[in-house]
């Protein structure tokens, strides 16, 4: 694969990836290279990743706790801690090496760590090959509220290993796939219908390069979103209500990302259908393809009610309003729009039908 050219840095895939971050390593001379990980990428991810590290360096691994529960500030203070304690400079780098919680949190730590210091994002999950690796955005959650604090930084460069996902479970790779099939459905009509016949993880596989392709390509446009980068946020204002409702309750299982996304994409695909004329045609589409790969979630009339609440926390809202992004057709979508309430009861009981 060629590698892809953001705004400030390149997207790497496999050899290239590793011969790229050699010459840098080489060129750099950093004073101590820090490698952040989780339990899992500590074990199945990291052994091989040092294997192809050409050079003669100081390395320091640190370890945090997976799972979107961590993505805080506390894990924060002890990434920064241990930093600290180790050692670290502002002539440090840290690789972050893991899937889009590490890496967001990772960036988030290395921008902020004594006003900023270099880092390199290793995803390992195919969520964060797909999203996280292209854009810049680093950040944490605030309690169960996704994404609420962070900033815009670009890493050094980001490496895509696709064969990193042959360590997940099938859960993790499913959820990753929503976001693949969201950029079909924003930008490439034809990538969506490609996307649905894929049967296995190596045919995804197949398909990584096209998402960060589209992904950068709309990120390049609008590095701060302030307009057309809205579009990668279909299916996100009441995906992500939904993820931080099932992540803060205790009666429910926690939903991965890209399983709340799914939820979303349907959702606002009725609302799509109710105010751009979204054909029913496409909405049932969108509807039995998303359905055909997660499992349908239960939600009472009270689930529903604290979720539309948790929307007035979405970062994409301006002066008091909830902003969506709605598809007009699959491929070509709108942003920046209002929702009349009752609309939203009835996505939900489209999606229960």
């Amino acid at each position: 694969m060629n590698s892809i050219i953001s705004d400030s840095y390149a997207v790497h895939f496999n050899e290239k990836a590793f011969q790229s971050l050699n010459t840098h390593l080489a060129k750099m001379k950093y004073s101590i290279i820090f490698i952040l990980v989780d339990e899992n990428t500590h074990e199945l991810c990291l052994p091989q990743f040092m294997a192809e590290i050409n050079g003669d360096y100081q390395f320091e691994i640190i370890e945090i706790e997976s799972g979107e529960v961590n993505k805080n500030i506390e894990t924060c203070v002890g990434v920064w801690e241990a930093l600290s304690e180790l050692g670290a400079d502002r002539k440090s780098i840290l690789i972050n090496l893991g899937g889009g919680v590490l890496t967001d949190l990772g960036g988030f730590v290395a921008s902020t760590f004594k006003r900023g210091i270099d880092f390199i994002n290793v995803p390992t999950t195919l969520l964060s090959m797909v999203d996280a690796s292209v854009g810049g955005k680093t950040g944490i959650d605030l309690g169960a509220l996704k994404n609420q604090i962070g900033v815009i930084n670009q890493p050094v460069m980001v490496l895509v290993v696709p064969d990193f996902l042959d360590t997940l479970e099938n859960r993790q790779v499913i959820s990753g796939f929503a976001e693949m099939l969201k950029h079909g459905l924003i930008q490439d009509a034809p990538y969506w219908h490609a996307l649905k016949e894929v049967k296995s993880l190596e045919d995804m596989k197949k398909h990584i390069l096209t998402s960060i392709q589209i992904k950068n390509k709309v990120v390049l446009q609008d590095p701060t979103e302030q307009n057309i980068r809205k579009i990668l946020n279909y299916g996100h204002t009441l995906g992500h209500a939904i993820e931080s409702y099932f992540l803060e309750s205790d009666a429910k299982e926690m939903l991965l990302h890209g399983e709340a996304i799914a939820l979303g994409m349907i959702l606002e695909g009725y609302l799509s259908h109710k105010l751009l004329g979204l054909t029913a045609e496409s909405l049932s589409d969108i509807k039995n393809t998303f359905l055909s790969r997660y499992d349908k979630v239960e939600f009472s009339d009270n689930d529903i009610e604290s979720i539309l609440k948790l929307m007035k926390y979405d970062k994409k809202n301006s002066h008091g309003k909830v902003n969506f992004v709605l598809l007009k057709t699959i491929g070509s979508p709108q942003v920046d729009l209002q929702i009349p309430i009752e609309l939203f009861f009835e996505a939900f009981a489209y999606y229960k039908v």
